[in-house]
């Protein structure tokens, strides 16, 4: 059984609608590729031109799933690839130009397309700076906190910072780049970044990369900051029980004691949408680069 959605120019075989990939809540594969569908225009500034490896779960999400970087051959002429090198060869990824492509890898079951922080052909050249902010306990709010002391840091030097959920256990902080340093420099800018935070409460945030040594505390990691890295887009889906959706926030949300790192779902964003707005719809216009960053913090560290 197959279903045929037409998008543009192109007809996306959909297979096996009803298989359901969310057991809990009965989303059906069907109801998924449709959300991808729609939240298209929405998701597609964050996807094009990037590496994207695909994460899988043709049984569902209460099965095993598994990671896809290479694009398979048999995959129609007009979905778009590159290729990269990696350690040992190179690899094909599949990258994400249009909303055909998005539903034709949501129909392989791909729950999440996990995007790489640089685009094709400038590879090593990174165009966002991302902290990811991992909770060690069962607490949200050192998460919160954690993002509003990186808001107040960057807010400080001047430059932009955008927040969402994972859609998982934490937040993230980006900051738009252009892509005009190597993946080494914004790395070690990060880096920078995070070390002034988490000195500002060292009782609570760590950059200590072995979990059994965090002792309850924020993890700040920058390690998505690196060549073939991947971080979940802006309104992806992730693989946990009822969908929920990496969404996109206002700072001030940071604030409303009812926000959850997963508490937007794949059946609910279209209502918060309709409410709010994209709060990241301007990300892209408001890149800035890499040297002005280091140089302001240069500064900060010089004045103090």
């Amino acid at each position: 059984m197959h279903d045929i959605i037409r998008i543009g120019r192109r007809a996306v075989p959909i297979t096996n609608p009803d298989k359901v990939i969310f057991p809990g809540v009965g989303i059906t594969k069907g109801e998924m590729v449709e959300y991808y569908r729609r939240i298209a225009p929405h998701m597609l500034p964050h996807l094009r031109g990037r590496p994207i490896a695909m994460e899988r779960y043709p049984d569902g999400i209460d099965q095993p799933g598994f990671f896809q970087k290479a694009a398979a051959s048999y995959y129609p002429d007009w979905i778009r690839t590159v290729t990269v090198r990696k350690v040992g060869g190179t690899v094909r990824h599949v990258v994400c130009n249009d909303a055909a492509t998005l539903v034709y890898i949501a129909n392989l079951a791909c729950v999440t397309p996990h995007i790489w922080l640089s685009r094709a052909p400038a590879v090593d050249y990174p165009d966002q700076l991302v902290f990811d902010l991992d909770p060690s306990g069962d607490s949200f709010e050192p998460v919160k906190t954690t993002a509003q002391a990186f808001k107040q840091l960057l807010d400080q030097l001047g430059v932009p910072a955008y927040l969402k959920t994972t859609g998982s256990r934490g937040l993230h902080v980006a900051v738009p780049l252009r892509p005009d340093a190597r993946f080494e420099a914004v790395r070690a800018a990060a880096q920078q970044l995070a070390e002034v935070v988490v000195r500002q409460a060292p009782g609570e945030r760590t950059l200590q990369l072995r979990k059994q040594l965090r002792r309850g505390r924020v993890f700040v990691d920058i390690n998505r900051n690196a060549y073939a890295q991947t971080v979940a887009p802006a309104y992806a889906v992730r693989a946990r029980p009822g969908a929920p959706v990496s969404v996109p926030l206002e700072w001030q949300e940071l604030s409303h004691r009812a926000l959850r790192p997963d508490g937007v779902t794949l059946r609910t964003i279209d209502e918060r949408l309709a409410a709010a707005g994209d709060p990241w719809a301007g990300f892209w216009r408001r890149a800035v680069s890499l040297h002005s960053v280091v140089r302001k913090l240069e500064d900060r560290n010089a004045a103090r």
